[in-house]
């Protein structure tokens, strides 16, 4: 197997990529991993997120609560709120929350 950007020498490291063009800088950013174990989905990628608008009453663990964690990772936002409900918060704050939004 050659390497995937110089195309002439053997690959030896991950990415398809040879030795040299795998150090060379933003040679590496160009290809992304080949490998099964590699982090990919929706919701992976590394940086900071902003906060979602509007905070959730939706019950920790809930079907309500995972679909909104999913829309959340979909628009790249952060998937928690620091007014969102929490177990030790439900009763008091589910209201006040549902009301807010």
């Amino acid at each position: 197997m050659i390497c995937r950007h110089c195309e002439k020498s053997k690959v030896n490291r991950p990415r398809g990529l040879c030795w040299s063009c795998y150090y060379r800088p933003g040679v590496r950013d160009q290809y992304p991993s080949t490998s099964k174990y590699a982090r990919r989905g929706v919701g992976n990628f590394c940086g900071s997120a902003p906060l979602p608008v509007c905070s959730t009453a939706a019950v920790p663990g809930s079907e309500e609560k995972i679909a909104i964690l999913a829309e959340r990772a979909k628009n790249r936002q952060s998937l928690w709120h620091p007014a969102d409900v929490t177990l030790e918060t439900v009763p008091a704050a589910a209201a006040a929350l549902a009301q807010a939004c």
